[in-house]
């Protein structure tokens, strides 16, 4: 239940009515979630007073869906995958953003120019981090899978594999793995013959894959043995090796990198408080403090405040191994091969 505002919360929300109510925001938890209230969620409050419930959700935009079709919103801001932004926009569940308002970097550089060109492509948000997904081995268990290839080769690598349930990332490692190259995958995959290749790849693994739906099960499962390599955000696995000494590896072959970006829900009440709330988590100092989880800020002067030693535990030093996601063809195709996974599964 939200708390009410103090007596000098309120006066100084009468004073600003741009920053008047509380609001709800969403994201994906663990360590990731601890940054983003350390270096975006206290300092809002701290400078506003708004009350803000912080709540974890496992992605996608079925409970988006199912709040604008119900008219009953109850989210405000989300930190949503780029891979999935696209169709969320497209099918009207976010606010189109005025990017216009985005307030320049604290070197003086504006917006436009200080964000990198992915964080500001899409109306209905402003980028927030670089991210990607990776797959990790424990270093305990010897020698380990060292490429995508290896990850689906059962043989030389026999034991659980830990994946995502849902067919982002684990589709375009499959045609990877198939020998696909990977500026041939999203065109491969968008024919039904290459969906098919896709799928049969799985097939080999599909015994010993173990589903999990939230990024933060990843690294339990690696760490219980419950699987002996798993998909993973990036920054899990660096937060379980930098704060609790887990001896994982991360291998970047083919991972396939993205952005997250902060959206405000279509019909929030509070939607000025949350455009309040955007332009102030992506600020420069803001988006440099997910270094802490081995994120790479969107913003250049965000980016210019980074030590020599952390670049490298960042996405964005391992481009040239990796694929970026691809929004557009997740808003024309995730449906129909969401649907298609789901029937997979079932056989």
């Amino acid at each position: 239940m939200k708390k009410h505002l103090t007596l000098l919360a309120t006066v100084a929300l009468l004073a600003s009515p741009a920053v008047a109510q509380d609001l709800t925001v969403t994201s994906f938890g663990g360590a990731y979630g601890a940054a983003q209230k350390e270096h975006m969620i206290d300092p809002f409050v701290a400078e506003t007073g708004v009350n803000i419930l912080f709540e974890d959700y496992g992605g996608g935009v079925a409970e988006m869906k199912a709040q604008v079709e119900a008219g009953n919103i109850q989210w405000d801001v989300v930190d949503i995958e780029v891979i999935d932004l696209e169709r969320a926009c497209a099918e009207g569940y976010l606010e189109v953003l005025d990017q216009s308002v985005l307030p320049d970097g604290d070197d003086g550089t504006a917006a436009a120019d200080d964000f990198i060109p992915d964080a500001l492509a899409n109306e209905c948000g402003v980028g927030n981090i670089v991210w990607s997904v990776v797959f990790a081995v424990n270093t305990e268990n010897g020698p380990g899978p060292e490429s995508i290839a290896d990850f689906f080769d059962t043989e030389a690598f026999p034991g659980k594999r830990g994946l995502r349930k849902r067919p982002q990332v684990n589709m375009e490692w499959a045609l990877i793995a198939d020998g696909v190259a990977p500026e041939d995958v999203y065109a491969t995959l968008s024919t039904d013959e290459g969906q098919a290749r896709a799928f049969a790849k799985l097939d080999t693994i599909k015994d010993d894959i173990v589903w999990y739906d939230s990024w933060s099960q990843a690294p339990v499962l690696l760490n219980d043995g419950g699987a002996q390599m798993v998909q993973s955000a990036n920054g899990r696995i660096f937060a379980a090796i930098k704060d609790d000494g887990a001896p994982f590896s991360i291998v970047w072959d083919s991972h396939v990198y993205d952005l997250d970006v902060w959206a405000i829900m279509k019909g929030s009440p509070n939607l000025e408080t949350a455009m309040e709330f955007v332009k102030s988590a992506t600020r420069t100092v803001p988006l440099s403090g997910m270094q802490d989880v081995a994120y790479g800020p969107t913003r250049k002067s965000a980016q210019a405040l980074l030590p020599e030693s952390v670049k490298q535990d960042l996405p964005t030093a391992h481009l040239d191994e990796g694929l970026k996601a691809d929004g557009i063809f997740w808003a024309d195709y995730g449906e129909s091969l969401g649907e298609k996974f789901n029937e997979w599964l079932l056989q």
